[in-house]
């Protein structure tokens, strides 16, 4: 039982990274060096705490490219 709850968790594990893989691609950045793209992340994660404004702002922008998945 215990080895089939470790199976699930790497197989949700494993889903869950190649979303935010595809999270990556889906913002043009696929060729970006993974350097870059950490500093990118780690600056959006220190910019939006406690900046509701900037937060809403990001999550807007996401929105809208996601309601374009047909390009």
């Amino acid at each position: 039982m215990a080895k089939a709850m470790t199976s699930d968790a790497r197989k949700k594990d494993t889903r869950e990274k190649i979303e935010l893989g595809g999270l990556i691609v889906k913002a043009g950045l696929r060729y970006e060096k993974r350097s870059l793209l950490l500093g990118l992340l780690i600056d959006a994660s220190r910019r939006i705490k406690g900046d509701e404004t900037e937060k809403a702002r990001l999550t807007t922008i996401g929105v809208e490219a996601f309601g374009n998945d047909a390009d």
